[in-house]
């Protein structure tokens, strides 16, 4: 759908002998992704995804930052709204705050397509994202078998809240619960960071030096266990998940065992194809799903 501005002057200019010929301008739509922090590689790379996409279909891509705050993130919606965007694109902090930004747009009829997270409220036209219970249960199958079915497991959790957390944790419980002989000693939230990956897993090992393996439900916090687990001279069992560049890496350094691999460039990418059908008045399936795959060295 594309927005054209059409103008046209009748006046003759004699005095010249010129005449004015009706002028028309396309205007691009504009949709804006409003993403839950860029202070993540995945998320950087889901942006670059959507911006590349854009671009090769003539859309205006505005990107608002919320880092990880429900309150900015209804901020940033509410600004984009008054700067008449066509459609949003919501990767949201937190699965229950964002229906208020999802409500907010809905009021204004601008439709709504969520990237990753999904949205537990609200009318929403589509779903960009990885099958994240799958993804759980297939980190949660591969801690299995390299334990040879017995031993215990800790996992670090990610943003309380946000159905990705949510829906990793369920996959890797209904893999593990498979096997009587592995039991789930310890599960805390490290929001998906780093620095706090580290922090939890240094707490863990004190609590819980018996240990056998660790399942972080993104890279960023299975790169900070991993330095953790360094320190304490630990050589146990690690599965991030996420695939981002520096987690392969360290798969392919044997500093991890596995990551469950997503393409965020790729969910981006996909998010602005939908939008670019649903602004052409083209029906979408409700759920997009972006494949996963098992990285291991």
């Amino acid at each position: 759908m594309k927005k054209l501005l059409v103008s046209s002057l009748t006046t003759a200019i004699t005095a010249a002998g010129l005449s004015m010929m009706p002028v028309q301008s396309a205007m691009a739509d504009k949709i804006a992704l409003v993403v839950s922090t860029l202070n993540n590689p995945f998320f950087v790379s889901l942006q670059q995804g959507a911006k590349d996409k854009a671009a090769e279909l003539g859309h205006e891509l505005i990107v608002l930052d919320s880092s990880n705050d429900a309150a900015r993130e209804l901020s940033n919606v509410e600004d984009a709204l008054s700067r008449g965007v066509d459609l949003l694109l919501v990767n949201p902090t937190d699965s229950d705050a964002v229906v208020s930004s999802v409500r907010t747009a809905n009021a204004r009829n601008v439709p709504v397509v969520t990237l990753d997270r999904s949205a537990n409220g609200g009318r929403i036209a589509a779903h960009v994202a990885s099958d994240n219970v799958a993804g759980g249960e297939l980190a949660g199958s591969f801690i299995a078998e390299k334990l040879g079915g017995e031993g215990k497991v800790v996992q670090l959790e990610g943003v309380a809240g946000a159905s990705a957390t949510r829906d990793r944790g369920e996959g890797f419980l209904k893999a593990i619960e498979g096997h009587s002989d592995i039991s789930l000693i310890a599960s805390q939230p490290a929001n998906f960071n780093r620095t706090q990956g580290l922090n939890v897993m240094e707490n863990l090992l004190q609590a819980h030096p018996e240990v056998n393996a660790v399942f972080a439900q993104n890279d960023e916090m299975a790169l900070g266990a991993q330095r953790a687990l360094q320190a304490a001279g630990k050589d146990i069992l690690l599965v991030g998940f996420d695939g981002t560049d520096e987690g392969i890496k360290a798969v392919q350094a044997g500093k991890m065992d596995a990551t469950i691999a997503q393409q965020p460039s790729l969910i981006g990418s996909l998010g602005v194809e939908v939008a670019d059908k649903l602004l052409k008045g083209e029906d979408v399936d409700k759920t997009t799903e972006v494949p996963l795959k098992l990285i291991t060295e």
